[in-house]
């Protein structure tokens, strides 16, 4: 599994016209964007210890210390299923994707990161699987990670 994570003071997540995720963050707060891709030898387990990764990863300033993760800032995620993340670009114009898993494998794998997220603690959004989705996001930083597991 991978993830692209970005650490955000705003985000949302539309389908046709309508909002079905947002991180509802006051004033100078801040949360987490985590687009997900999966492939074809991800297992369960993949998308637990990928999960805790992102809940634990320690990416958020503090004024009185080191550096603190979502869980111990209890930041907000938004989720986002995102095939792309497999593309492989290295033969002429045309991204294949062949790397990612197909939907019915792929959509139990990212439920199963969620449900991992909220069982550590965290308040989770997301979008709709499969779904053309418009996310919209203001980037902190900017801090954007890759993940891999």
């Amino acid at each position: 599994m991978r993830a692209v994570v970005q650490r955000v003071s705003a985000a949302s997540v539309a389908v046709d016209g309508a909002v079905l995720g947002v991180l509802d963050l006051p004033a100078d707060s801040l949360g987490l964007v985590a687009f997900i891709g999966v492939t074809h030898d991800d297992t369960p387990d993949h998308a637990c210890r990928l999960a805790d990764k992102i809940w634990r990863l320690r990416i958020f300033h503090s004024d009185d210390g080191p550096e603190q993760s979502a869980a111990d800032l209890t930041a907000p995620i938004l989720v986002i299923s995102q095939f792309t993340l497999y593309a492989n670009t290295e033969k002429g114009r045309r991204p294949s994707w062949n790397a990612a898993a197909p939907g019915a494998m792929a959509q139990p794998l990212l439920d199963e990161l969620t449900a991992t997220l909220r069982s550590l603690g965290a308040t989770v959004a997301t979008g709709r699987f499969g779904a053309d989705m418009k996310v919209s996001l203001t980037n902190d930083g900017p801090v954007t990670l890759i993940l891999d597991v």
